[in-house]
């Protein structure tokens, strides 16, 4: 039996697990997009998102950065109510929202074969080490391309 896949716009999608996250549940989602490569990638993964309790700097979290446009992207720096974000696949570039505007934070990341709980120590010191390689991000990155274009080749 062939399994259907129907992709429904960011636009409707997420303002319905804005509502389910505000009413307390958790909700999961498939990934689109490369921007948190390498931790996440498109179509590939999938994230939970919880309600917002305390957020620190690593933080992943969903945010309506303007008006219908969300963003999946790491808290770089807190500032007051102030939050800058930037994904983990990006070499420059970042998005400024309120602590209000932030739908949801990442609770665990689900991979292929495991899900792994964002509170996972190993995970924690990758994304560390991750952010002090911004100099050389754009070189790892691709690297991680090509790696996964051969793998996909097998």
């Amino acid at each position: 039996m062939e399994v259907r896949r129907i992709e429904i716009p960011n636009a409707i999608l997420l303002e319905q697990v804005k509502e389910v996250i505000r009413n307390g549940k958790t909700a999961t989602i498939n990934v689109k997009g490369y921007s948190m490569r390498p931790f996440l990638d498109n179509s590939r993964h999938k994230v939970r998102l919880a309600q917002v309790g305390q957020l620190a700097v690593g933080d992943a979290i969903m945010a309506e950065v303007n008006s219908g446009v969300f963003v999946l992207h790491r808290i770089i720096a807190i500032e007051g109510d102030n939050i800058t974000l930037m994904g983990d696949g990006n070499v420059r570039g970042t998005e400024k929202c309120t602590k209000d505007d932030v739908i949801g934070v990442v609770t665990h990341y689900i991979y292929e074969k495991k899900t792994v709980p964002a509170t996972d120590k190993c995970l924690q010191r990758k994304v560390r080490i991750w952010r002090k390689l911004l100099p050389v991000r754009r070189y790892l990155l691709y690297i991680y391309k090509v790696g996964v274009k051969i793998k996909s080749l097998f």
